[in-house]
């Protein structure tokens, strides 16, 4: 009887996983630039620039099923979208969206750019399938005609199709020019509902400004409307990173956490494409970082982020989760990209935090890895600039009497998911959990936090010791 007991319990700790340690995950790291996901039959669908789309049943492994080269969405699409390609002077397609309406059908707002100026239309297609094909329906929108002003009307693309609370369709888009609009629809057709504005009403940015990928959600758990942004220049060298600002009205006005009116977000008259002017404004989610390895760590696959931005959003009503999904660059690949999914949490300050790393399957996590916070960690701060080069982590190490020193000084108090923070004097709230570091191939304990007035702060714990 004896035997029986030991016996197990030593194989149990022969062939023992360490409780950081994992094999290797795999992702599915499609190409899919400026992805907006959709979720359909039980398949997760995201829908870039170039016309490509992929697909994934967890969220992780992305398979591309169509790119321009091979146009899946609209075999012919040079004659299907003519009007459109005509007008904007191009044969590019920039980020579409895609939702389906009551009919059962699926809508793709797509729209035509040739990007170095603001001459684009922004079209309607519908398809009995979210793989296609989608045939064309009318253009709705056009910019860059005679008599348009590019320091205040909105250049018309990046459109984000969306219900509000009382069941009202929107549209919100813009890229640079005069900013971000908002227009509302018909969701028996999904056109633009007569009596408004011809371009809708301005949310924030203008004279150029470096601001573009709106994307609105609505919690019903906080009450409001979040308008997630993507602020700089989409080059690896050109400083994308994440934004959010909210509103209880789906039509504003937007404030940031410091209370910054988005209205006024914009670049000072003639001072185009100054990211200094728009700075100040907006949550930063995310921007180019790097985790620096610490003693003990491998060195060799840490990489470089750069350039993350152009999200949507997705909110899984049955598990109750959220999850942002982005296109990333990294510096070591230049503009190669790939897109990466996080999980979310809105923090005890009614803010989205977003996770430090990208999103495992929960059948991926090994059982017997638990939250560990004791130890050494890196921590990484995104400030607020439109950062063109990765911010670095620090090391700070988390004594069992909730006590932090090193690269930064304070207390921490970890109950169930939620994480508190009291570091330089600033306090932080989020989220805590197991995430894979793909650096260092480890599930390792993780946290995302936010400070009250929108500083965001990263958590990763080393793997380099017991």
């Amino acid at each position: 009887m004896r035997r029986r007991v030991i016996l197990p319990l030593l194989l149990a700790l022969l062939f023992a996983v360490p409780a950081a340690r994992a094999a290797q995950v795999k992702f599915g790291n499609a190409s899919v630039h400026d992805p907006s996901v959709l979720y359909a039959d039980g398949m997760y669908y995201i829908y870039g620039s170039h016309m490509q789309a992929a697909k994934s049943s967890d969220l992780q492994d992305w398979k591309l099923f169509s790119k321009l080269e091979k146009c899946t969405l609209q075999p012919d699409y040079a004659v299907e979208f003519k009007e459109a390609l005509t007008f904007a002077e191009t044969g590019t397609f920039w980020a579409p969206d895609v939702i389906r309406l009551a009919d059962g059908r699926y809508y793709m707002y797509y729209c035509c750019c040739e990007g170095s100026k603001p001459l684009a239309a922004l079209g309607l297609a519908v398809s009995d399938s979210p793989e296609g094909p989608f045939e064309n329906v009318q253009i709705l929108l056009k910019s860059g005609e005679p008599g348009y002003d590019a320091t205040v009307y909105p250049n018309a693309i990046d459109p984000c199709v969306f219900f509000d609370a009382e069941g009202r369709l929107w549209m919100v888009y813009g890229s640079y020019s005069g900013g971000i609009f908002l227009l509302e629809l018909d969701p028996a057709t999904g056109l633009i509902l007569d009596g408004q504005e011809p371009y809708g009403i301005h949310l924030l940015g203008g004279n150029h400004s470096c601001i573009e990928a709106p994307y609105i959600v609505y919690n019903k758990e906080t009450g409001y409307y979040y308008l997630f942004l993507s602020f700089g220049g989409l080059g690896v060298n050109d400083g994308y990173n994440i934004r959010v600002c909210r509103s209880k009205k789906v039509e504003g006005p937007y404030e940031d956490a410091q209370g910054h009116a988005m209205a006024d977000c914009k670049c000072d008259a003639w001072s185009f494409w100054d990211n200094d002017d728009i700075a100040p404004f907006g949550v930063k989610l995310m921007g180019g970082y790097q985790f620096a390895p610490l003693p003990g760590e491998n060195s060799d696959k840490a990489q470089a982020v750069r350039s993350p931005g152009h999200n949507s959003v997705y909110f899984d009503e049955g598990t109750n989760r959220w999850y942002l999904i982005h296109h990333t660059r990294f510096a070591s690949t230049g503009d190669r990209y790939i897109v990466q999914t996080r999980e979310m949490w809105f923090n005890d300050f009614g803010w989205p935090c977003v996770a430090p790393v990208r999103f495992v399957a929960d059948s991926h996590i090994p059982a017997n890895v638990a939250f560990e916070p004791e130890g050494e960690w890196k921590l990484l701060s995104h400030g607020q600039d439109v950062n063109t080069e990765e911010h670095v982590s620090v090391q700070a190490t988390f004594s069992a009497n909730n006590v932090v020193s090193g690269g930064y000084s304070g207390k921490y108090a970890v109950e169930g998911e939620k994480i508190t923070l009291t570091l330089n004097d600033v306090e932080y709230r989020g989220a805590c959990a197991i995430g894979y570091d793909a650096d260092q191939d480890a599930f390792v304990s993780t946290f995302t936090a936010m400070s009250r007035d929108g500083q965001t702060l990263w958590g990763v714990r080393a793997t380099g010791q017991a």
